[in-house]
């Protein structure tokens, strides 16, 4: 079996994750570590793999297949994708949902450039919620669909949290509306603001002398983040905040409420779910398994930027397709 050559751009809890996910996976192999902090601080799972200075990717080119990129979408990944795109096949997790097209672009035209395949906005929201969403769609033209997030921890909304100046650590969590929930699963189609739909709760932990009422304001404010949410901000202290708040949980559904047949006179609802323990050991899970599709596309001559809608299932299997038809057809 040939191995996929995986590159880690970014060492946190995402890049970590990605590292239990490649061993999980029996045609991939971990090839290198980048990281922007001191590479001689990082302990890797994976024995004898090198850790490298996030500005030495390009000496490594001819050794990884495909770079899996694990920074914040807040301020990294806007930056990073469309620069490694010209280097390397890639995955990212991009999530800001309202700038998919702006960054779509950016990537496309860099990976264009560079000869490259880059895939972007890969998790399960945006990910594989997405592809629910059209699948869904499809099969019930005639509805409505919803998405709810949580109640968990959204990585991205937190690191955005981190980037505001005074804050030294933040846990966001996303809160399903129950009464929003409960008249969607009943069919009933209600029309739904932003703000009727979820609430956001945020624990954060201020620097010391850091002006308090300016990092909440701010917060608050935030386009694509918060400003369209009611929004509540803790301050807590670091020791509430390892105590209390040390997990990754997550999860949400996508809901499409549908009719069908004479006069629309049968109803129909299609729930997908997700439970996590760990929302980026799981978010980790999706990246490396669209690094392989990523792969195997640019094998067959494919360039420029995708998205999860752009990717046929079975590529993103370790098994042929002659066993995908035996066994999960």
């Amino acid at each position: 079996m040939d191995m996929i050559r995986i590159g880690i751009m970014g060492y946190g809890n995402l890049g970590r994750g990605v590292e239990y996910a490649v061993a999980q996976n029996p045609d991939m192999q971990l090839a290198a570590v980048f990281t922007r902090r001191d590479p001689a601080s990082i302990q890797t799972l994976t024995p004898d793999v090198p850790v490298l200075a996030a500005d030495k990717a390009a000496e490594m080119q001819d050794k990884i297949d495909v770079m899996i990129l694990c920074g914040g979408s807040a301020t990294d990944l806007p930056k990073q994708t469309p620069a490694l795109a010209r280097l390397f096949n890639l995955v990212d997790s991009f999530d800001t949902h309202a700038c998919i097209p702006e960054h779509f672009a950016a990537v496309d035209a860099a990976a264009k450039e560079g000869g490259t395949l880059a895939l972007i906005s890969a998790g399960w929201d945006p990910g594989l919620f997405s592809l629910n969403r059209v699948y869904a769609s499809a099969v019930l033209p005639q509805g409505e669909t919803y998405t709810f997030w949580g109640k968990g921890v959204s990585q991205g909304h937190s690191d955005a949290i981190r980037r505001v100046e005074g804050v030294q650590d933040a846990r966001q969590y996303t809160v399903p509306v129950e009464s929003a929930l409960e008249a969607v699963r009943s069919g009933a189609q209600p029309v739904l603001t932003t703000r009727q739909k979820h609430t956001r709760e945020c624990f954060v932990v201020a620097k010391p002398g850091a002006d308090t009422a300016r990092i909440e304001k701010e917060i608050k404010e935030m386009p694509n983040y918060f400003a369209d949410y009611d929004t509540t901000v803790h301050f807590i202290s670091e020791e509430e905040l390892l105590r209390d708040h040390a997990g990754l949980p997550h999860g949400g559904m996508v809901i499409r409420t549908g009719k069908t047949g004479k006069d629309c006179g049968n109803a129909h609802v299609i729930e997908y779910k997700l439970t996590l323990d760990s929302n980026p050991e799981f978010t980790s899970s999706i990246l490396v398994a669209y690094a392989r599709a990523v792969w195997r596309m640019h094998e067959a001559g494919q360039q420029g930027c995708k998205t999860v809608l752009d990717v046929p299932p079975a590529l993103l299997s370790p098994l042929s397709g002659e066993e995908l038809r035996a066994t999960m057809l």
